[in-house]
Formats: C-alpha cells, structure tokens, sequence
C-alpha cells in the first residue's frame, strides 16, 4: 500500500522533527527552499504529488521577527501567499497553517476561536494576514483548510532562541545572582510532542476551519524560570514589568475533535 504524500515547510524546526517521526504512516516531502520563491515552489509542486500540505515555516520567535520585520513580513506572509497560490495550482485536498496565538489580544478569560482578532505583537499580524488570504483564498475551492493557532510549546530540543531554552541557558550559565526581565506574563504551553499528534489527528479526521491548539492551563512564566533555578541551584531576581498580559487557550473544540488527552505538563518538558 502506497504512502499518503504530505509536502511539509519548516520541518527542520521543532515541530515539524516531531511531525517526521511519523514517517512509518505517511511519506513527507520537505520543501527547503526560500519560500518567497514562486519558481522553486512551482517547482516543487511539479515534481511531487500531495495529497496534503503542512505549512509550518515561519520567521519565529518575537525576537526574531522584531530584528528584522520586513523578512518576516516577507516570509509569514508573502511565502504564505505563494504556497497558498500553488495549493490553488495543483488541487491540493488538505492544507494546515501554523499560526500562533498571538493573533489575539491579552485576556484574563480563556480564548476561544471567536474571540476578535488584535495581534498582540508584530509576528502575530504577519500570521492574521496569511489567515485571512488562506481563507479568502480556499473557501471557493475543493482544498480543506487548517488554520491551527498554536500557543506557547515547547520540548528538550527546542532551539535556544526560544524562550525556555534561553532561560534554561542563562540560569545555568550565571556566575551570579541573575536579573531577568519582562517575565510578568501568563502564557499556555502545549508540547510538542502532544502537538504533533494532535495535528495528526487533525489530519486523519479531515478537520476544516479554526481551532486553537494548547493545553487550556495557565503558567506564569517567572514560575518557569522558578522550576529552572531550582533545578540549577541559582539564585534570581527578577525586575517586573507593570501589565502584564494573558494568552490561555480554550480547547473546547480542540478536545471535542480531537479526543486527545495531553500527556505531558509544561515542567516535565523543561528538562
């Protein structure tokens, strides 16, 4: 019996290693080129028949996006734009996009999927636009599309650009009492090795439309840099900022479609 060919982007980065252990079900094609190169994705399509396609590159995290905002621009959303157009080109059936809970704004209420949309920061304006072209786009097609607004993740062998892995870095790393900043906040993290499967089975059930993926739990993220010191036997201080802000999942859809227990909580997934 012949594999299901699913083309994916980005699947050098954290989530989509974790989606190729799956290779034993599915046949992955990864795309690693620029993919703001219409020819080089053209091209791809010609020489691969999809049935599916994981779109999960993307300029990430905040820090990145914010040191240079034109390529992110670029990248989330022109790249987005083109691979959208060839998904149009070659009828592909099923379509995920990776998009990111900060397409909403802080809420001390856990967010559901109707929540109005205002980015909380530049990189989740970049992934609103290529949102609102991938429906605009493939509502009056036959391609069903999965627009997954991913929270916070993490795993062991998550890059240091990202936040717990840079706090896991500093800490350890500190000769002395260290200053950590801007950690007033209360995020929603999922792992990635629950994420993966989730978008499996996202897949396998031809889920359409929006869903937030999360783990509906709320951590302070100076509680996370809390877990890290202890571990690391570090002493920190820590210099507040004054607002801070909300992003936690309601998965109401998520566990109804799904029927996904998540297994691993945030602290298990630091070390």
């Amino acid at each position: 019996m012949n594999k299901i060919n699913i083309g994916i982007t980005g699947s050098t980065g954290s989530l989509g290693k974790e989606l190729l252990k799956f290779r034993s079900e599915f046949n992955f094609i990864s795309y690693r080129d620029d993919i703001r190169s219409k020819k080089k994705l053209k091209k791809w399509f010609e020489n691969n028949n999809f049935d599916a396609i994981f779109h999960l590159a993307a300029i990430v995290p905040i820090k990145e996006v914010n040191k240079n905002r034109v390529k992110a621009h670029k990248v989330n959303f022109f790249g987005t734009k083109n691979l959208v157009d060839e998904v149009i080109n070659n009828n592909i059936k099923w379509f995920f996009f990776s998009s990111t809970s900060h397409v909403y704004s802080s809420s001390k209420k856990k967010i559901n999927e109707k929540f109005k949309l205002k980015p909380i920061s530049f990189y989740g304006k970049t992934k609103k636009l290529a949102e609102e072209y991938i429906i605009r786009s493939l509502k009056k097609t036959n391609t069903l599309y999965c627009i997954g607004r991913i929270f916070s993740t993490t795993n062991k062998s998550q890059k240091e650009n990202y936040l717990v892995p840079d706090l896991k870095k500093r800490i350890k790393n500190s000769n002395t009492k260290i200053l950590l900043k801007n950690l007033n906040h209360y995020r929603d993290f999922i792992s990635l090795n629950d994420l993966s499967k989730i978008i499996i089975r996202l897949y396998k059930k031809k889920f359409s439309g929006i869903i937030n993926l999360g783990s509906g739990k709320s951590i302070h993220l100076k509680k996370i840099a809390l877990i890290i010191a202890k571990k690391y036997k570090k002493k920190l201080k820590f210099e507040d900022n004054k607002i801070p802000t909300f992003l936690i999942a309601d998965i109401s859809k998520m566990k109804k479609f799904c029927k996904y227990r998540l297994s691993k909580k945030i602290e298990t997934q630091i070390f």
